[in-house]
């Protein structure tokens, strides 16, 4: 797309630049004012076949041979750009450009993807429920061109190793970045340049050596996944621990359940419930939803937590239930 604005900039360049040369060609050989240089050199560029301002000299006349001769060459290229515009959908090209990046300037709160290969176009199928909006960076244009955008993600072309691409993807303004490249020094890249883009901004790296682990925490990455070490262990738990393996994919709906997790931190809770003891709140009973765990901001996880439990500040709690309990308790809890 650069490359095709260029041309036709270059074109209507060439274009001015011919008719100002042809304008003082005509001012110095035949002495005419500015106004009929610019007019002659116009009539003779577009070869309308107009009168003369005067008659040509003979000099004025070779002149007008050679002015002639170079703007075919120039009329036929720029005549090819403007259709290649207009027949191949270059404008419609240039103007949905201009909106998806218009569009990309307000989004807040979103979640960047670096890389759309494998692990980016799932990352980004299991965050589509979460009613945020996704914006994907992929270097290579075919990859965007070709993909069917059902879901409606934001597709930003560009080297997410650029500053100036991350900037464009409102890494400033973002919550969440994730960064799948392939290339384990790419992800160091991001990492660094999005923390100190963003210091509050959560990144999520993914790792494929061992000891690039230690090197994207050390850059601010606040989660590190190595995809082979999380495969080897699902094969493994597939051996050893079937049912549970079964039983954690109903829950992160990888198989057709009902059933689901979900988080609620204790600042969406509406005020009433805030500070309040679970039993006090007594979600099962209003909700059907099970706290299954509680996230406690100093002692870490505690596990189906008795009714004593108070939800403060900064707590977290995680529930369990099929979607029409979960909607109960947003519904109930939720502000």
């Amino acid at each position: 797309m650069q490359s095709a604005l260029k041309r036709l900039s270059s074109a209507f360049m060439m274009i001015t630049a011919s008719i100002l040369l042809g304008s003082f060609g005509y001012m110095l050989i035949e002495g005419y004012g500015f106004r009929d240089g610019v007019y002659m050199s116009v009539i003779t560029f577009s070869t309308v076949g107009f009168k003369e301002v005067q008659p040509l000299s003979d000099d004025g006349k070779l002149f007008t041979v050679f002015y002639i001769i170079v703007n075919l060459g120039l009329f036929a290229y720029t005549a090819s750009v403007i259709s290649s515009f207009l027949f191949e959908g270059r404008f419609k090209e240039i103007y949905k450009t201009y909106t998806d990046r218009k569009a990309l300037k307000k989004l807040k709160n979103h979640i960047i993807i670096c890389g759309f290969g494998k692990n980016g176009e799932i990352a980004g199928n299991g965050l589509n429920s979460s009613n945020k909006d996704i914006v994907f960076i992929e270097k290579d244009a075919d990859v965007i061109n070709n993909y069917n955008n059902e879901r409606g993600y934001q597709l930003l072309h560009g080297d997410s190793v650029l500053e100036s691409v991350l900037i464009e993807a409102g890494v400033e303004r973002a919550s969440t970045i994730i960064t799948t490249l392939p290339s384990d020094a790419d992800n160091v890249f991001i990492t660094l340049t999005a923390k100190e883009l963003n210091p509050q901004i959560q990144i999520i790296a993914k790792a494929t050596e061992r000891n690039t682990e230690k090197k994207l925490r050390r850059a601010g990455a606040d989660h590190v996944v190595m995809p082979d070490r999380v495969g080897g262990s699902y094969m493994a738990s597939l051996v050893t621990k079937p049912s549970v393996v079964e039983f954690l994919e109903i829950l992160n709906g990888d198989q057709d359940s009902e059933y689901s997790l979900e988080e609620i931190n204790h600042n969406l809770l509406k005020d009433r419930f805030k500070n309040l003891s679970l039993g006090e709140m007594d979600v099962k009973n209003k909700t059907g939803a099970t706290v299954l765990a509680f996230k406690d901001k100093k002692e870490g996880f505690v596990f189906n937590p008795n009714s004593d439990v108070i939800c403060d500040e900064g707590d977290v709690l995680i529930l369990l239930g099929d979607k029409k309990s979960i909607q109960a308790f947003k519904d109930e809890f939720v502000g």
